[in-house]
């Protein structure tokens, strides 16, 4: 078991070579992919610190990620006016890894095969640390949420129903 504490993630990786402090955790995931409340549990954070990254396809054809609490839904009006387009949907899951190069239950918002046109959900700004995939299940990285947004290019906007 203390091996899977050393492992390092690329996201892990990616945050150590541009020099932004962040914290690893682990959790039990034999199962697979866990939902974000469980995770939130097993790593001993508040859900609202907690964050998702979930990838949609804009009407134009463009690729958005957005960041949104683990037990939050995504407001697909308030998404698609926070990146300007007249409409946005989910990417359907078989599509996530080919063009992320991450599984569902591992996608983070950092280090992706190309990077999109990020957003995090404004309830972010209400801690001084939150908490994201590190590209991984069973991985996770706190970071600042300013550190996030300067790393991925992102903005802040209310996403959520």
């Amino acid at each position: 078991m203390a091996k899977q504490k050393d492992e390092k993630t690329n996201v892990m990786r990616l945050l150590e070579q541009k020099g932004v402090s962040y914290t690893p955790h682990t959790y039990p995931h034999e199962d697979g992919a866990v939902d974000g409340a469980t995770v939130a549990r097993m790593v001993g954070k508040d859900p609202a610190q907690v964050f998702k990254t979930l990838v949609a396809r804009g009407a134009s054809g463009g690729y958005y990620v957005f960041d949104i609490p683990v037990c939050g839904t995504l407001d697909l009006k308030k998404a698609a006016q926070a990146v300007g387009e007249k409409s946005v949907a989910m990417l359907p899951q078989k599509e996530l890894l080919p063009l992320t190069g991450y599984v569902h239950g591992g996608c983070s918002p950092l280090g992706m095969k190309k990077q999109f046109p990020t957003v995090l959900d404004e309830t972010a700004q209400l801690f001084d640390t939150v908490l994201v995939s590190a590209g991984k299940i069973g991985f996770q990285v706190e970071v600042s949420p300013a550190a996030l947004l300067e790393l991925s290019g992102g903005s802040m906007a209310d996403l959520t129903v």
